[in-house]
């Protein structure tokens, strides 16, 4: 593994960011808030993240994980989204846990939340709840399908949880997707349900922060995942009015292809396009073939035809040079990496996009997470801070924000509202 940044370094020169002052409190876990608000803080924002002190954040269960040096389980989730945090453990179900919270709320521009839709209400955190302390408060929800609309209405599916995988069925694209006679594939892009909703909720809390600053009046930010989901997978209901229904068959071709070291994929889907791919491959007479003349007989003859005629043509040549000839010729085509190529790519390190955080488990190779993909000129990038360790900051956050003394700390403590 080669680290190509590294936490607690700089890239560039030092200088303001364009979120700096701007104070987020988190009460987060898993991944879609924990991600937003960890893009928040890359471009500058605090971050305090409230955790439960049984625990903490359900992400630092996840597997694969290490030890953190109590020798707690800290796992990939948990490690992939939550750089330069600070961790506060509060007890939530107690009454005192909650008004501490309440306490907090004041001294923050954002609060954000994650919880299954009614479960802050009902802790007597929520939108109202937050806002007679802080009546200029930015109040982001996330969930699975968002909370009742002004009018009263509520989704059917308001009490169901939703992690990534739920909303992606449910968006229509699996099932475009499933081939004929089999099961769909589920999660095919890692977390898309998590990170797409995470982009709109930084969005959203980026525009709050406008509004709230042009308007001084509280803002309330609600994000369902199911919403975020048909948004990114528009091509299911825009291509189902236009009359491909549940198909991407008359598309063309996007597929992937074997050359003699592994897969590249290859997309044909305009007419031009096929009539280079033919020159490529040493079939121009397919140009006139009218058994070739639509993109739905590419995708009809793709098995029988195309395929063994581009596969024999790659096979004496690297995924790498099938690309470069490919795009030569004015083609879409790109190889299928695997994870040491994607830790190893030069572009990759070039932009800093592989970060490494030293272990605490004795293990010499570093946890390897992705950088910021925001590049914006003159602002440098990092220094990031490791993940915390649960509860880690409880003591300093709770005496800076709230001026609470050691004997409070101590109490608190003995009755388990921290930790």
């Amino acid at each position: 593994m080669t680290p190509h940044f590294n936490v607690g370094t700089t890239v560039g020169s030092p200088g303001p960011k364009p979120l700096d002052g701007i104070r987020i409190l988190a009460l987060e876990q898993m991944q879609a808030l924990p991600f937003a608000t960890q893009l928040l803080g890359r471009l500058g924002a605090e971050v305090v993240k409230i955790e439960s002190p049984n625990g903490g954040d359900l992400g630092r269960s996840s597997l694969p994980a290490m030890e953190d040096p109590s020798g707690r389980s800290v796992g990939a989730t948990f490690l992939r989204n939550n750089m330069s945090k600070q961790s506060v453990a509060i007890d939530l179900k107690s009454p005192q846990g909650r008004q501490l919270v309440l306490d907090l709320a004041p001294h923050f521009d954002v609060v954000c939340e994650n919880f299954r839709a009614g479960a802050i209400e009902r802790l007597h955190l929520g939108y109202e709840d937050l806002v007679a302390v802080h009546p200029q408060l930015i109040y982001c929800s996330l969930s699975g399908f968002g909370h009742a609309l002004e009018d009263g209405s509520a989704s059917p599916y308001g009490e169901w949880p939703a992690l990534a995988a739920v909303v992606e069925a449910m968006s229509g694209i699996y099932e475009m997707k499933r081939s004929p006679g089999k099961p769909p594939t589920v999660s095919p892009m890692g977390a898309l349900g998590d990170i797409s909703t995470a982009l709109f909720s930084a969005i959203g809390i980026l525009a709050a922060l406008r509004l709230r600053d042009a308007t001084s009046k509280p803002q309330r930010v609600d994000v369902a995942m199911f919403d975020v989901l048909v948004a990114m997978t528009d091509i299911v209901v825009n291509f189902s009015s236009l009359g491909m229904k549940g198909t991407m068959a008359g598309v063309g071709i996007m597929d992937g292809f074997l050359a003699s070291d592994g897969y590249f994929i290859l997309q044909v889907i305009r007419e031009p396009q096929w009539a280079k791919l033919c020159d490529v491959v040493g079939k121009p007479e397919w140009k006139d073939d009218q058994r070739f003349a639509s993109r739905s007989a590419w995708t009809e003859l793709l098995e029988p035809e195309i395929r063994p005629v581009v596969e024999e043509w790659a096979k004496d040549f690297t995924r790498q040079e099938c690309c470069e000839i490919l795009t030569s010729g004015g083609l879409i085509a790109g190889p299928c990496f695997s994870d040491d190529e994607v830790i190893n790519d030069p572009h990759l390190a070039d932009r800093h996009m592989i970060v490494a955080m030293e272990r605490t488990d004795g293990l010499a190779d570093p946890v390897l997470l992705p950088g910021n993909p925001i590049k914006i000129d003159g602002l440098a990038e990092g220094p990031e801070r490791r993940v915390p360790w649960l509860g880690e900051h409880t003591d300093e956050v709770l005496r800076r924000e709230l001026t609470l003394d050691d004997a409070t700390l101590v109490e608190l403590r003995s009755q388990g509202v921290i930790a």
